[in-house]
């Protein structure tokens, strides 16, 4: 029998729910999903085992940061928040919107930070701004084009409204990209019913370069990733923009691609590549088209890299959601994981013979406590 969502909100201040941090992906997903839960569901959180997977275990900057400016937002008393640490005790009290800024001082993550944040905020009393300086593009994360162009109107189908603009890109090592994200509360998530995927319509695209690299590499890339989607899709629209980030908007090296393809239902699936050492213009382009080619021939709703950021809303939310994607990768396990030892929720995965996966979950139906 699942708790009922007024029982969830009954506090606990010294019964910890204690969550492993090493299950399955063993990176951050399951700190990141888990304090945010802890601060809506006002259940305290000891998660144990940080990082466990990962070269250096423990907390990173980017994930010290972001637990550093959630308890800010919660009030949280908070033990364990340091470098490298592998055990964190989060006790959250009362979300308070307003403008947060945070200088991370290096590439770590902007998206990631949100990813972390924007839950909660979504549930305060009034708009918040959270104004980041970190990573805008950088390796093992969603790049910042994708939270814009993906993200954000996927989410619009729950009820959730943010605006994110882009002040400064910033690329590893050095980062110094900076982003405002702003946040207009919500009273409850409405479920979501991704699941017909109608008609593939078009793709458009974007690569950009910035710093002291040749603009050969963005036409590499948007040549590559042009060819192969018209040698899959004759039929269909495919339009790649080439765009040089100027110093006063990126001043260090950087190099990617963002392709979006919609459907004739509002589906929104998205892939991205991103430069690195020595870069391969012509690998990045293929390899992103091939990646977003194969949702198009599947015909999935929700893209691997949607997966894992969506359990969160649909534990939340009120009534059945519903999407339909491929094979569920590690983050998307761990989210749930979290999510059911956290909310107690139940996600129901089923597969069909085309590698198709169907997850479901009836949401707790959390109501904004301070929108009444």
């Amino acid at each position: 029998m699942f708790k009922s969502f007024k029982d969830l909100l009954k506090p606990s201040m010294t019964a910890f729910v204690e969550i492993d941090g090493s299950y399955l992906e063993g990176g951050g997903q399951a700190l990141r999903n888990a304090l945010s839960l802890s601060v809506l569901l006002k259940r305290p959180v000891r998660v144990v085992k940080i990082r466990a997977n990962r070269p250096k275990p423990g907390l990173s900057h980017q994930h010290l940061h972001g637990v550093n400016l959630l308890r800010d937002i919660a009030k949280a008393d908070v033990t364990g928040n340091k470098l490298l640490s592998t055990e964190l005790e989060f006790t959250p009290h009362k979300i308070t919107s307003a403008m947060y800024k945070m200088d991370t001082r290096t590439a770590a993550s902007i998206t990631l930070i949100y990813q972390m944040i924007m839950p909660v905020l979504l549930f305060g009393g009034s708009p918040s701004r959270v104004d980041v300086i970190g990573g805008t593009n950088v390796s093992f994360s969603p790049q910042v084009e994708y939270m814009q162009q993906v993200l954000q109107p996927t989410l619009k189908r729950l009820g959730v409204n943010f605006d994110l603009k882009v002040l400064h890109y910033g690329f590893y090592p050095r980062g110094s990209g900076r982003c405002l994200l702003d946040i207009e509360p919500l009273r409850m998530l409405k479920a979501v019913e991704l699941t017909d995927f109608g008609k593939f319509k078009t793709v458009q695209g974007l690569t950009y370069y910035a710093g002291r690299l040749p603009k050969c590499i963005a036409f590499d890339i948007q040549h590559s990733a042009e060819r192969e989607m018209h040698r899959l899709w004759p039929g269909h629209e495919c339009n790649i923009q080439v765009h040089k980030h100027m110093p006063d908007k990126a001043r260090d090296n950087g190099a990617g691609l963002i392709l979006v393809a919609e459907t004739s239902t509002g589906i929104t699936l998205g892939a991205a590549g991103l430069g690195e050492k020595n870069i391969d213009g012509h690998f990045i382009g293929s390899n992103v088209s091939c990646e977003l080619a194969g949702y198009i021939k599947h015909e999935i709703c929700v893209d691997a890299h949607m997966q894992d950021q969506l359990i969160i809303y649909m534990a939340l939310a009120q009534g059945c959601s519903r999407i339909l994607t491929g094979p569920l990768t590690k983050h998307t396990r761990t989210a749930i994981y979290v999510a059911e030892q956290m909310a107690d929720v139940k996600f129901n995965i089923e597969y069909d013979d085309s590698g198709h996966t169907l997850i479901s979950c009836e949401g707790i139906g959390y109501c904004n406590e301070y929108l009444a």
